[in-house]
């Protein structure tokens, strides 16, 4: 009996051992896993000049048409998603986040709700009025944009151009986080991986991004 009850003790003991360790091993691989999504940061410089011959490009190819501006910030949004699918690179070089009605890029939206002011900006897209419709004022020109980007633009717009802005259509994303009112970061490495780029990819598009902003902040400041 003594002999049992020592067995079943000991046991027991190493059972607890087992899942201490399993536990601490667990949480060793969930910080290594984070602290190499902190390492393989990615962040493109926002580009003002061809952010708003994006925007403009999208209204003008709704005919000059006043537009819904969830619907141009949802649309701007995919075509930096294909952009970095297509060539590793953004058309806008934005900061993402999740809000209710999709994922947006986030200093348009600050521009739209005039939460930061760009004269730039204000003298080509308007204002939104009360039923939240924005409108060309000015044509600024593609000379930022190349062919290829004009072309992603124009198949974005074909294919969800004639959708209600407010609808579900970016929800299936798979970086796309339902926010309750809030928004919610989504970072340039998330939106690489859920496209297919492998690690490899990603570390040779950060150094890339890297070299960019700094030629691009020794040239402009």
């Amino acid at each position: 009996m003594l002999a049992s009850r020592i067995f079943r003790m000991t046991s027991k003991i190493q059972y607890r051992i087992s899942r201490k360790k399993s536990f601490r091993n667990h949480k060793f691989v969930e910080r290594i896993n984070q602290d190499a999504n902190e390492k393989m940061q990615v962040q493109f410089r926002f580009n003002p000049q061809k952010t708003i011959e994006a925007a403009a490009l999208l209204l003008k190819l709704n005919d000059n048409k006043p537009m819904k501006y969830w619907g141009l910030l949802k649309m701007l949004y995919l075509a930096d998603r294909t952009a970095l699918k297509k060539m590793d690179r953004p058309i806008t070089g934005d900061r993402y986040v999740s809000m209710n009605y999709g994922p947006v890029p986030s200093l348009v939206y600050d521009l739209i709700q005039g939460n930061q002011a760009l004269p730039l900006w204000s003298k080509f897209i308007s204002a939104p009025n009360k039923k939240k419709y924005v409108n060309l004022l000015n044509d600024p020109g593609n000379e930022e944009l190349c062919e290829e980007e004009e072309e992603i633009i124009e198949q974005v717009y074909k294919t969800f151009g004639h959708l209600n802005p407010f609808g579900k259509w970016t929800y299936p994303l798979p970086e796309w986080k339902k926010t309750y009112g809030s928004a919610i970061p989504i970072s340039v490495v998330e939106i690489l991986k859920n496209v297919g780029k492998s690690d490899q990819e990603i570390a040779e598009i950060q150094k890339e991004a890297s070299w960019e902003a700094y030629l691009d902040g020794v040239l402009n400041g």
